[in-house]
């Protein structure tokens, strides 16, 4: 794309000290984050676990927000150098965007894994007919409709697999939601709930199934734990390593002084950041949104039984376009360095995409779990039926961007 010189008459033209300014002010955040995260010790060891409980779990907490702020300023300053590098040094920012892209994503996997437990162990509470008033649990004759209403709307396949699991009691949610690794605690009900002689006994198939739903929950916990446990070691060891004091090095540099290039004062920005906006509209118009804007499509179930462990496909182009939408965001803050007008259209849009995202990765853990080797029937039901509630999750988020999308934006200055 052709760069589209300043104009003096234009007032509106938008210099290369907004975009240099912004580098900066994301790249001070950065070291200021990484200062906080050292003072917290990195994992909150700073203070001993046994002589101050609740200040080590403060300090893992400063710690956890600590790295969250460099990751959030590491995309920034990574999003910025790809949609304006025509401006900046092209070695020096092709060198340095990657390294920022790679410690990104290793910041981001131990919240991930979290995120993700968090997610699937409430909507296995939710399919196995978990509710929040006791006394729901001690109606056998409401059991299945109270758990089928705190259900969203779903297609006539997601009613029949939450009516399959939804009479479950309450213990067995209890159960589900605590992980509890052992089948012998499904029986057993926790404080304040009603007791056992309040309920009607399970049958057999029930009482199987409740079981398959808490072991579903335990494997969900070891793996998902597991999981995240690596990432946190992953993560400590990559901001230990030479690779990023040398990235830390860099954005130190980038506080101080930004390597624009010769034209670039005299470049107005608007031209690339509109560039950044045609390359997101561009991709949505290869979502398939006339199908997504009818609810109940299935579109999202499609190879739902495919023997390929790889993400669904159809995914893809749905998250690089939460990704294009976050390039055009980080534009508009470069432009609007006081404050970004307000887009209630793509603020809508990004939490549908987010939620895409997030029931995207929730469905292939619950899928990879179900392909472990050796467990119970009564497990890999409850583990499908949780994956097919997920992918019901990507189909409605997409439903909900198609919505959004399709509104005429609404700014206020």
């Amino acid at each position: 794309m052709a760069q589209q010189h300043l104009d003096p008459t234009d007032s509106m033209a938008v210099t290369a000290d907004a975009l240099a300014g912004y580098l900066r002010a994301q790249a001070t955040e950065f070291l200021r984050a990484l200062r906080s995260h050292r003072e917290t010790g990195g994992g909150g060891g700073g203070t001993p676990a046994r002589a101050q409980p609740r200040a080590a779990e403060a300090g893992t907490e400063d710690s956890t927000a600590a790295a969250l702020a460099l990751r959030r300023s590491a995309r920034r300053i990574s999003g910025t150098l790809h949609t304006f590098r025509p401006l900046l040094d092209a070695d020096w920012s092709e060198s340095l965007r990657p390294e920022l892209a790679w410690l990104s994503g290793t910041l981001g996997r131990e919240h991930a894994y979290a995120a993700r437990l968090d997610r699937l162990v409430t909507a296995l509470n939710r399919l196995s007919g978990a509710t929040p008033f006791p006394s729901q649990a001690t109606k056998s004759s409401s059991a299945t409709g109270s758990s089928q209403s705190a259900l969203p709307a779903r297609s006539a396949s997601a009613s029949a697999s939450a009516s399959a699991v939804g009479g479950r009691s309450t213990a067995a949610a209890s159960a589900v939601g605590s992980r509890s690794a052992g089948a012998e605690r499904v029986g057993t009900a926790e404080p304040g709930t009603a007791g056992p002689g309040n309920r009607p006994a399970a049958t057999p198939d029930r009482g199987n199934l409740t079981v398959g739903a808490a072991k579903a929950g335990a494997l969900l916990d070891r793996q998902l734990t597991l999981a995240r446990t690596r990432a946190h070691s992953a993560a400590l060891q990559a901001l230990g390593s030479s690779r990023f004091h040398a990235v830390a090095d860099s954005v130190a540099v980038l506080a101080s002084e930004v390597p624009l290039t010769p034209t670039a004062p005299t470049t107005d920005l608007r031209p690339l950041a509109a560039a950044a906006h045609d390359r997101l509209c561009d991709a949505i118009t290869g979502l398939p949104l006339h199908t997504a804007g009818h609810p109940y499509n299935a579109e999202a179930l499609i190879h739902g039984l495919s023997p390929d462990t790889a993400p669904h496909p159809q995914d893809a182009p749905w998250h690089q376009v939460r990704l294009l939408l976050r390039l055009h965001r980080y534009a508009l803050e470069v432009l609007h360095p006081g404050a970004v007008p307000v887009d209630v259209r793509l603020l809508t849009a990004g939490e549908a995409l987010n939620r895409h995202r997030d029931a995207s990765e929730a469905a292939s853990a619950a899928a990879s779990a179900a392909r472990t080797p050796r467990i119970a029937p009564a497990t890999a039901y409850a583990l499908g039926v949780l994956h097919a509630d997920q992918r019901h999750e990507v189909e409605a988020s997409r439903f909900a961007f198609q919505q959004s999308w399709q509104k005429e934006t609404v700014s206020t200055p």
